[in-house]
């Protein structure tokens, strides 16, 4: 069974915009068996273009029902069945969000008619829902209105099984909505139950041994790719193996990234040896020498000296020290990168003046050592002692990290509200763990590169 829908927003992002129109039509593959379609109050101002566009008005929206209003109609409609549309991505991802903001998780599965038709009717010049119908014979009444596209999609979708006579569709259902079985222990339905949130996943044989472990921002969306896309004899070994999957939800990304680091220390999953050996085993060492500078070298970490940065291998060591040289106007030769000089003519880059002479004794130690100093402070925490926050697992609650004295110290779960209270009352809800120069490195990149809510000094 088949839910073909379609909507129409005030906006191109779920996240700002809202549904203002919805159409669907259930269709058992030969015919429609129910209906339902109304316009819906989007509680916000609908902009002049895209009124222009569809032809709904503020005024037309004014007395119809909000999302809220409809919400249980539309489960009940969808259940059981495929979230079908042009373009599903949208769709569904609109809906889905609406749903998101009520506090409920709207899961379907999904087929998309754009790529079925790239499939089933291939050469066409386009495959909007517009050129397709017309190059088709559909006509489409009240287009952009979500009543006459997705009757527009249902005689698209009857042309495409008649068309097809089941043989490209089974197979995109098979591979994009789980029917079946994955293999011999594992069906796609289960599969399909997984949420599709940030968190840890857990492979498990027949036996129940955990034989890997990943992250993900979407659980769902990742564990199937890993069962559809096995990468290698590996992957493909780890999906033959895989008799079920266990996840823990985590509330964004930066949490699950710590947690998995975390985890597959602990239990050393047999697909995860290649993580476990490549992790940080290089670094970047300083060491105040007897010509007064600060000298850099990179090497492997043996636990006799405490590198600054720690790298998963020599060559992002040397990709991280020459940025450093750059970044700081450094000496290349002094920083270990430049072995061979003439104390004459310095280093490479003294030639080209992008480093200040230290090598040559014309800049003094001091100066030099205070850029140096800089340079591998530039890899610390910009608050030695802050908490991270971030998204929780549901609206009302946060997650926390805690980074005491430079290092990680661990992380947990408050309620929301628990935020404005004391360092202490927050340093309650975190779980310790012992300082990890290479979870340090984890959350600095993830700070460098990616957003979080909030990070608060103590």
């Amino acid at each position: 069974m088949y839910a073909i829908i379609d909507i129409e927003t005030t906006g191109g992002n779920a996240q700002f915009s809202k549904i203002t129109e919805i159409a669907i039509y259930v269709h058992d593959g030969t015919q429609v068996v129910d209906e339902f379609s109304t316009l819906i109050n989007p509680e916000c101002n609908i902009p002049p273009f895209i009124t222009k566009l569809t032809g709904i008005t503020n005024e037309m929206v004014e007395d119809a029902p909000r999302f809220f209003e409809v919400a249980k109609k539309i489960v009940e409609v969808t259940e059981g069945k495929i979230f079908v549309a042009h373009n599903v991505n949208f769709d569904y991802g609109f809906v889905r969000h609406e749903f998101k903001r009520l506090g409920y998780e709207f899961k379907r599965d999904t087929l998309c008619t754009v790529k079925l038709s790239r499939k089933i009717l291939p050469g066409k010049s386009s495959y909007s829902l517009g050129n397709l119908c017309k190059s088709l014979g559909i006509e489409i009444e009240n287009r952009h209105r979500a009543g006459g596209d997705a009757f527009a999609t249902v005689k698209l979708i009857e042309i495409l099984l008649q068309a097809d006579k089941g043989a490209v569709f089974n197979k995109f259902l098979e591979a994009g909505v789980g029917i079946g079985k994955v293999n011999e222990f594992l069906t796609w339905e289960e599969i399909s139950s997984l949420p599709e949130n940030p968190g840890v996943y857990y492979f498990h044989n027949q036996a129940g041994e955990v034989i890997y472990i990943g992250k993900s921002k979407n659980i769902r969306s990742r564990v199937t790719q890993h069962l559809k896309k096995p990468a290698g004899l590996k992957g493909r070994e780890l999906k033959n193996k895989a008799a079920s999957v266990t996840f823990e939800e985590t509330g964004n990304e930066l949490v699950a990234l710590l947690l998995e680091s975390e985890e597959i220390k602990k239990v050393q999953p047999m697909y995860n040896r290649m993580q476990l050996r490549n992790s940080y085993r290089y670094g970047l060492f300083a060491d105040l020498q007897i010509d007064g500078y600060i000298h850099f070298n990179v090497g492997k970490i043996d636990g006799k000296a405490e590198p600054f940065v720690v790298c998963s291998s020599e060559d992002e060591s040397l990709k991280v020290l020459r940025r450093l040289v750059k970044r700081f106007q450094l000496c290349a030769h002094i920083a270990g990168l430049e072995r061979q000089m003439t104390p004459e003519r310095g280093c490479f880059d003294y030639s080209l003046q992008s480093c200040q002479g230290a090598c040559v004794g014309k800049e003094e130690s001091d100066v030099y050592n205070e850029r140096a100093t800089l340079a591998m402070r530039s890899w610390q925490f910009k608050h030695p002692n802050c908490f991270i926050f971030d998204k929780g697992r549901h609206t009302e609650e946060k997650t926390i990290i805690c980074i005491e004295n430079g290092n990680y110290r661990g992380f947990g779960y408050a309620d929301a509200d628990l935020l404005g209270n004391s360092p202490d009352l927050i340093r309650d809800c975190i779980q310790p763990k012992k300082p990890n120069r290479e979870v340090n490195r984890l959350i600095y990149h993830y700070l460098e590169t990616k957003r979080v809510e909030a990070v608060v000094e103590y």
